[in-house]
This record gives C-alpha cells, sequence and structure tokens, in this order.
C-alpha cells in the first residue's frame, strides 16, 4: 500500500513540487478535463461556510470524472467534537475520532475547512481539527483554509502571478497590505500568499500597521521561501511607500495576534486603522501605475478596497477565482493517482 499524501500546506512539499503542480495547472486549464478520477469520492468537511472553495472543488472532481459529497457538521450531520480526551456531556454527538475515520471508509479523499476557534492562540495555531482528520481517516486529506494555511488559495494565487508576469517573476515587487475590516480574520490567507510570491522569488513587502505582525514561525517559512529562490521579504508600516513601483498589491485583513480570543480589545485597536484600504490613488502609486490588485474574496466593498479599484483595470481578483478550480485539480490528480 503506498504512503498517504496529505496536502496540509505547500511549505509541506518541496519547491519542485508546488511549481510542478503549478505547471500542471496551467496545463489542465487548457483543457475540459477527463476520465482520470472515475468512481473516486471526495468528501469535503466544512465546518465554516464557503462559496469558491465549495464549488470549485465540486467542478475539478466532475471535471475528471468524480464525485463530491458535502457535509457540513451541525448542519445536517451531527455536530462534531474535536476536542481530545474530554468528557462529551455537552452538545456535540460524534467525535472527530470515529467521524473521520468513518468518512475515510466512504471516501478515497477527505478536504476540510475549520477557521481558528476560542481564545488560545497557541491552540487554535495547532490545527487540531485539520491534523486530527489527517491522523484519523486514513485517506489523503486536503486542507480547504485551517487556522494556519489556505494553501489551494496560495496556489491559484501564484498561477494568476504567472499568468501575468510569466512563469518566473523573480524580482517583481509583492506587496501584501493589511487592510482594516469590522472583525479579526484568520492569517491563513496572507501567509499563504506570501509564502507563494517567496517561492516565486518575488521581492515582498508585508505593510501593516504596528501590531499586527505575521506569527514569528510563519514568518520564518516565508523568509526560508525567499531565501531558496532568491527573493527577499521586508516589512513596512507606511502603505503609501511600500506601494510604490509595486507589480502585485494583494490586500487582506487579519486579526491581531497579540490579542487573539478578545475581540473587544482587537476592535479598539483596529479603530484608527480605518485609512488602510486600497483605493485609486495608491494603485496609481505601484510601477507604471498598472501594478496588480489580488484579493481572495469574498471582499467587502468600500471597505478593503474601492469599486474604483475593483471594477478597474488593476483588479485580477474573478481571475484569481477561477484559478481555484486549474490549481485544486492539479492537486486532486496528484494526491489521488
Amino acid at each position: 500500500m503506498s504512503e498517504i499524501r496529505h496536502f496540509l500546506g505547500t511549505d509541506h512539499w518541496s519547491d519542485a513540487e508546488i511549481l510542478a503542480l503549478l505547471e500542471r495547472a496551467r496545463e489542465l486549464k487548457r483543457s475540459p478535463g477527463g476520465t482520470e478520477l472515475a468512481g473516486r469520492i471526495l468528501a469535503m468537511v466544512f465546518f465554516n461556510p464557503s462559496l469558491r472553495t465549495r464549488a470549485s472543488f465540486e467542478a475539478a472532481m466532475l471535471r475528471h470524472g468524480g464525485h463530491a459529497i458535502l457535509l457540513e457538521p451541525g448542519k445536517g450531520v451531527w455536530g462534531f467534537e474535536t476536542r481530545p480526551g474530554v468528557v462529551m456531556d455537552g452538545g456535540a454527538a460524534e467525535h472527530l475520532v470515529e467521524a473521520a475515520a468513518v468518512i475515510g471508509r466512504y471516501a478515497d479523499a477527505v478536504a476540510v475547512r475549520a477557521f481558528p476557534a476560542g481564545t488560545d492562540r497557541e491552540a487554535a495555531f495547532a490545527d487540531p481539527v485539520l491534523r486530527g482528520f489527517a491522523e484519523h481517516a486514513g485517506v489523503p486529506v486536503i486542507n480547504m483554509e485551517s487556522a494556519r494555511r489556505h494553501p489551494c488559495q496560495g496556489l491559484a494565487d501564484a498561477l494568476t502571478i504567472q499568468e501575468r508576469l510569466g512563469p518566473g517573476p523573480r524580482g517583481a515587487r509583492f506587496v501584501l497590505s493589511w487592510t482594516w475590516h469590522p472583525s479579526p480574520l484568520p492569517t491563513a490567507v496572507p501567509v499563504s500568499a506570501a509564502l507563494n510570491a517567496a517561492r516565486l522569488g518575488m521581492e515582498v513587502t508585508l505593510a501593516h500597521p504596528p501590531g499586527w505582525e505575521l506569527d514569528p514561525e510563519d514568518m520564518e517559512a516565508i523568509r526560508a521561501a525567499a531565501g531558496r529562490s532568491g527573493g527577499s521579504v521586508e516589512v513596512a508600516h507606511d502603505l503609501d511607500a511600500a506601494l510604490e513601483g509595486a507589480h502585485v498589491v494583494y490586500a487582506k485583513s487579519w486579526g491581531r495576534l497579540d490579542l487573539f480570543g478578545d475581540p473587544e480589545a482587537e476592535r479598539a485597536a483596529r479603530a484608527a486603522h480605518r485609512d488602510w484600504r486600497i483605493d485609486g490613488r495608491r494603485m496609481g502609486l505601484t510601477r507604471d501605475g498598472r501594478g496588480l490588485f489580488m484579493h481572495c474574496l469574498p471582499i467587502r466593498r468600500n471597505v478593503v478596497a474601492t469599486d474604483e479599484v475593483l471594477d478597474g483595470p488593476w483588479s485580477v481578483v474573478v481571475d484569481q477565482a477561477e484559478n481555484r478550480l486549474h490549481v485544486q485539480r492539479a492537486v486532486l490528480l496528484e494526491v489521488l493517482p
């Protein structure tokens, strides 16, 4: 029996393997699909809402002759208890240990989406739900977004950059801009985007107000990827200065990690930075005023970015969303040989 290969984060695979996935995704984008996954079943377990992730994974399986099953714990199926060693005398009727094992008997692979929860950042960042499925399902597990990573979104981001700037955009400037948002969001998307930009050899700038630093381990992973590719990583607290000459602007909010689990304090700290928003003037600061604007979607218009940006020539957000389908086709064909 061959070794089970999970797809939990792009940094769990080698650079060569990730670049090969991107090449395969480019090839698949030119093909309507085939029957490679005929008779194969993907179980999709969503602990959190989804539009693009659900639709693109279902479409990817169908494109290659397979089938996807949707499971939403607490909505149509029993709510799952995810903590180890707990006395289950509360609302949850089923433990993740049995649920993962049973789902793994029905499906050839399991895809899981589970955002961070609770007030303990260290516990949430251990990604216990995702890793619990990887431990107990007995089949490949694909991360559809967790506390730490959103690897499929990161691949789609990289593919979009390659399409616009060339397959080897080494030296191009990639600015990841924190933006104000009415609620704290996970760091999985910004970390995954920066990781893949660094892997492509880009000059990565993380622009955010003081206090909104990413997790030190994640920063170490981003710097390591840049070191291997010949890229670079720097941090800036002046958004306008950071945007000067940028080839790519990736807007994304994330929560302040030292205030994790305290939404009121986080909201008060965030209130002073509502001007961290991408508008036409700021996109005009990019390279020749024609930098790419990227976002994973969904996006709050005129909060994260203005209508002018999203409806203007800079925006490639729909291209990013389409590319979710093609990179996931490549992932599925890789983990389900």
